[in-house]
């Protein structure tokens, strides 16, 4: 799947993209019919140690998912963003089957 990624106010470090490509490839296995992802990286200017801002909008046909987590590193988010779209995504199957 391909994966486009911006990163705000910051510089995103290769280790970073290869880990976000990787969890988001994973997600061809629960829905096999993504058209596009778009993931934003973004830095809070605030003092609070909770400032790295993980988004990720999924496009299937017909429906689009959204997830924003903020967190203490981007890694943390991807996981927790990932792992709810992936219930999302999930859902979407089992009700796509209760048509068929």
């Amino acid at each position: 799947m391909k994966v486009n990624m911006q990163s705000v106010n910051f510089t995103a470090d290769h280790k970073l993209i290869d880990f976000v490509q990787k969890r988001m490839d994973k997600l061809d296995l629960f829905y096999d019919k993504v058209i596009q992802s778009d993931v934003y990286l973004k830095v809070e200017n605030t003092s609070d140690k909770e400032n790295k801002i993980f988004e990720a909008r999924v496009s299937v046909p017909g429906d689009s998912f959204v997830v924003k987590k903020q967190c203490k590193t981007f890694e943390e988010g991807a996981d927790m963003a990932i792992s709810s779209l992936e219930r999302q995504l999930k859902k979407r199957k089992e009700k796509l089957r209760a048509y068929l």
